[in-house]
């Protein structure tokens, strides 16, 4: 059974998230390896991801890439785990509002940030970024987390999770303000149990390799 999931991943990258999803979900997986360079762009792996990048997943004959799509397939394609709000729940809405915010505007908002892009102040430039401002972005995600203890319904979800993760990965690497309301959000999410098992197998494959521990 664990070659039915097969999990493409290096264990300092945005496979930790996954890594985290599956520890989540339960069910027995194979993870592989690949470190960044060659390996990710050998014909074998652009086979799984013509991106050549990871993370990425193989459940029997279906492939899946891009982070917050292989949390949103887990949560489906495992129902069992509790993971995403039923198909017909009205709390289906911010499930996914909440999941792909984080995967748009919050993701281009840092990148952008890190690499010291600015949007030029000019109401037609900035009709073409879809997340606005970094103030807006951050302004808006604090609202959703500051007075809930979870994003859809008041139980854990993969939206959470993949919100979570970028929020914890932000302040620790300062790419993100701290602020109160994140901070109290993601201390109930990274003491998770599988939360902290994923944790801990990324870094002991990061210690094999050499590397500390972000």
């Amino acid at each position: 059974m664990t070659d039915d999931l097969v999990f493409y991943t290096s264990p300092m990258s945005r496979g930790r998230i996954v890594r985290w999803m599956l520890e989540e979900v339960g069910a027995p997986y194979r993870t592989e390896i690949l470190g960044f360079g060659p390996a990710m762009k050998e014909a074998a792996y652009r086979a799984v991801n013509p991106l050549g990048k990871v993370p990425a997943l193989r459940h029997g004959a279906v492939t899946v890439t891009e982070t917050a799509a292989i949390c949103a397939y887990l949560a489906d394609a495992f129902p069992q785990a509790g993971l995403a709000p039923p198909p017909a729940d009205p709390q289906r809405g911010p499930y996914y509002r909440w999941l792909f915010f984080a995967a748009g505007p919050v993701e281009a908002a840092v990148t952008n940030q890190t690499l010291g892009v600015t949007v030029p102040d000019d109401p037609r430039m900035r009709g073409m970024v879809g997340y606005g401002s970094m103030a807006e972005v951050l302004d808006a995600l604090e609202g959703a987390v500051r007075d809930v203890d979870y994003l859809a319904g008041g139980r854990f979800s993969a939206a959470d999770l993949y919100v979570g993760s970028h929020l914890g990965w932000g302040m620790a690497f300062g790419t993100i303000e701290r602020r109160p309301a994140f901070e109290a959000y993601t201390a109930r999410l990274l003491g998770r149990p599988a939360a902290v098992r994923a944790r801990e197998i990324d870094d002991r494959l990061l210690a094999e390799q050499g590397q500390a521990p972000g």
